[in-house]
């Protein structure tokens, strides 16, 4: 394999890792602000009254996205591994 064949293949595996985490980060980064600004509203700075509701919205969102995000890596890997003779040259 030449340098100018492994560069798609890696330009694709990092937007596909981005494309499966950005659903989980964004929904971490809404529900960061929302219970940081709960925080300062009611003063309180309890740890885990920060730590459950994030916890409670990645796990909710990594459920919903969950379909999604195996039809995407599945068909990836389908791409990857379907041609892999153009991969040996």
């Amino acid at each position: 394999m030449t340098p100018d064949s492994v560069i798609p293949i890696l330009r694709q595996a990092l937007m596909m890792a981005f494309w499966l985490s950005a659903p989980l980060l964004i929904v971490g980064f809404v529900a960061g602000i929302a219970v940081s600004l709960v925080q300062i509203v009611t003063s309180i700075q309890d740890a885990g009254f920060s730590t459950i509701p994030r916890l409670g919205a990645f796990l909710g969102t990594l459920l919903l996205a969950l379909p999604w995000i195996l039809t995407k890596i599945t068909g990836y890997t389908v791409l990857l591994f379907g041609d892999l003779s153009r991969y040996g040259r």
